[in-house]
C-alpha cells in the first residue's frame, strides 16, 4: 500500500517542506487555477501568480507560508480527488468551516486558526466525503 492511500497529504505536507515556493505556486496554478491563486495570494492580478511561478517575483513570507499551507491542503485533497473537485471544494461553502469557503478562510483569518481548520475540514472530507 502507498503512503498516499495509507495517510493521505503525507507527501503533500513534505512536498509543502522542502518545494521552492515557484513549484508551490505552479502546483497551486496547475490545480486551482491562476485566478485562484491570485486571490489565496492576495493580489488582484494573475501576472504576480505568473511571476511567482517563474521565480522571477517573490511573494511576502507571509503570502508564502499561506500558499505553502493551500499546497498542503491541495496535495492532501488530490491524493483522493480530481483537480476540478479540488478546486470547486476550496471556493464552495463548507459546513465544517461555518460555510465560508475554504479559500476565503485561507485567505482572510490569521494563519495560525486557518491552517489548522482548513486541515481539518479537508481531512474530514477525505474521510467522509
Amino acid at each position: 500500500m502507498s503512503t498516499t492511500t495509507a495517510r493521505p497529504g503525507r507527501r503533500g505536507y513534505e512536498d509543502s517542506l522542502r518545494l521552492s515556493t515557484a513549484e508551490i505556486v505552479g502546483g497551486l496554478r496547475e490545480t486551482l487555477g491562476a485566478k485562484l491563486v491570485a486571490y489565496l495570494g492576495g493580489v488582484r492580478e494573475t501576472r504576480a501568480v505568473r511571476e511567482w511561478a517563474e521565480g522571477t517575483r517573490t511573494p511576502s513570507s507571509d503570502v508564502v507560508l499561506r500558499l505553502r499551507t493551500s499546497f498542503y491542503v491541495m496535495a492532501m485533497l488530490r491524493d483522493r480527488e480530481s483537480a476540478s473537485t479540488v478546486a470547486s471544494w476550496f471556493q464552495g461553502m463548507n459546513p465544517e468551516l461555518n460555510d465560508v469557503s475554504p479559500a476565503r478562510v485561507l485567505r482572510e483569518q490569521e494563519l495560525e486558526t486557518a491552517g489548522p481548520a482548513v486541515l481539518a475540514a479537508a481531512r474530514s472530507f477525505v474521510a467522509f466525503g
